[in-house]
């Protein structure tokens, strides 16, 4: 019977990236995908700017970079004409190093995060599924289908990240509530030209049909999405390119040249009722599924596999009892829960029909939006919902301690001063102090002693523009989100915080 530390169901991103930061940390891992050969369809696009920043850890960052397309700014069209115009770059560009879209289409992704996977020795095994599996005392028993019949395998953790369809989450008897819209979309990857093919996003408000347009990487080159409506819903597995209504295609003056890819699906909103089971986690879509208004779901199933991995490898290593992965599930699932609401009611807004629909997105939203445009607050919140730079586990039993807005659970404010970049000490997944101002002769040492690096930042001004707080220590975990914020640090404080968890550094 082969045996690992964690066997890992599905090789989509959150598998992979799951896969990549367990090898990161020596833990041995398998990963299985019942398909033949990964995908050659780019399903989710979108990189967000937390997902770029975590993404440093595994020097993951510039490739992606390299290999996809910024996107600066989205525009609103209405009526054929362009009423909105906002700019990423001037609203995100105090908040972190990545203050744009950025386009990588998942199959391209998979690439990538494959390749990188093979250098820590690990291959993805094809043509394997997962047929079920019981958790024992001391560890997962799975069975396995393969090319050559059954096996069994065995190992202490089991991940699913396996699907809308898991079956790691039917095993576990996990329900998962939700529904699914009425509507249809589609999804078009083509070669275009106009006005709109100038590398930014475009959107189109149209009294009978919604559209987005998102630009790929290479001239003219992009993907559309929009509502399949009326009788042409009925039948939506027939329909072609030609089929679909082309009023908003002509509003955004679009010209498509070629259709690479073309498919219509229905949009479902569920959460799991659990996201742990004993010795089996879930993540990505097996946990959660929603709408793809903003492009996080692929990003939060990159963010539920970094959230666990560092758990289980500190369990794995005897640096932390098993009470430290009962963490994941809340953590990850209080943030699901407020992303389908979220997903749901923006969903709701661009494909509600009828004449109140019209009204409200013909009229009422070019008006409203260019006005909170001007707004800098409801500009930092949009860019930071959209970014996931505003996830935080404030209330989680890992975050203790606040100084003015910043709290234990949050992201570390992002800070860039005179060229030196706060979070660039975050590449390491460790556990790790910073300190902007004076840290100290005891708290120095109590970080020497114990084996954790602690970063003094000498204190400027634009670090309190950022939201840090002068002599303040701030604690990170090694996912980077805040343990511990407090106002005058001491050793037997943060010698109390992790024994109070039974947790070494």
């Amino acid at each position: 019977m082969k045996e690992c530390d964690v066997l890992i169901i599905g090789a989509g991103p959150t598998g992979l990236v799951l896969a990549l930061w367990l090898s990161k940390l020596g833990v041995a891992c398998r990963i299985i995908d019942k398909t033949d050969a990964p995908g050659t369809t780019s399903r989710a696009l979108a990189v967000h700017a937390r997902t770029l920043e975590l993404y440093r850890q595994l020097d993951l960052t510039d490739a992606v970079l390299q290999a996809g397309h910024k996107v600066p700014a989205v525009n609103l069209w209405v009526k054929g004409e362009r009423k909105v115009h906002i700019d990423f770059g001037t609203v995100g560009e105090s908040l972190t190093r990545y203050p744009f879209l950025h386009i990588f289409p998942q199959d391209e992704h998979e690439q990538l995060l494959i390749a990188r996977l093979e250098q820590f020795g690990v291959t993805v095994e094809r043509k394997t599924s997962l047929l079920s599996y019981r958790d024992e005392a001391e560890g997962i028993v799975a069975r396995l289908g393969t090319e050559r019949g059954e096996e069994e395998c065995r190992a202490r953790y089991i991940a699913g990240c396996d699907g809308a369809r898991s079956q790691v989450r039917e095993t576990m008897g996990a329900g998962f509530p939700g529904g699914t819209y009425a509507q249809i979309f589609y999804v078009a990857d083509v070669e275009m030209a106009g006005p709109a093919a100038d590398g930014e996003l475009h959107v189109d408000l149209d009294e009978a049909d919604f559209l987005a347009l998102f630009p790929l990487k290479g001239q003219g080159r992009a993907r559309l999405i929009g509502t399949v409506r009326d009788e042409r819903a009925r039948h939506p597995e027939s329909l072609k390119f030609e089929d679909v209504a082309n009023r908003a295609i002509q509003h955004m003056k679009i010209e498509v040249k070629t259709v690479h890819w073309f498919s219509t699906y229905r949009v479902h909103h569920r959460v799991a009722q659990h996201f742990r089971k004993g010795r089996a986690f879930l993540l990505g879509d097996a946990a959660h599924i929603h709408s793809p208004v903003g492009g996080q779901g692929m990003n939060t199933g990159i963010g539920d596999a970094i959230n666990l991995a560092w758990k289980l490898a500190w369990v794995m290593k005897g640096k932390a009892p098993d009470a430290l992965l009962d963490s994941y599930e809340p953590e990850r699932i209080a943030f699901a829960r407020r992303l389908v609401a979220t997903t749901d009611r923006l969903f709701s807004f661009v494909s509600m029909e009828g004449p109140f629909a019209d009204l409200m997105r013909m009229r009422v939203a070019p008006l409203l939006l260019p006005a909170m445009g001007k707004i800098e607050a409801a500009r930092e919140w949009l860019f930071r919902t959209v970014s996931q730079t505003l996830i935080n586990y404030r209330g989680s039993t890992l975050s203790q301690g606040w100084v003015g807005h910043v709290e234990g659970g949050d992201r570390l404010p992002w800070a860039n001063v005179a060229g030196l970049d706060n979070y660039a000490p975050l590449a390491e997944i460790a556990w790790q102090g910073h300190v902007y101002g004076d840290a100290g002769a005891e708290l120095r040492s109590w970080f020497k002693t114990n084996g954790i690096a602690l970063h003094v930042f000498s204190w400027r001004e634009e670090y309190g523009g950022a939201g840090l707080r002068k002599d303040v220590l701030y604690l990170l975990r090694p996912d980077t989100y805040l343990a511990l914020v407090a106002e005058r640090p001491s050793p037997d404080k943060l010698t109390h915080y992790f024994a109070e968890r039974h947790i070494k550094a």
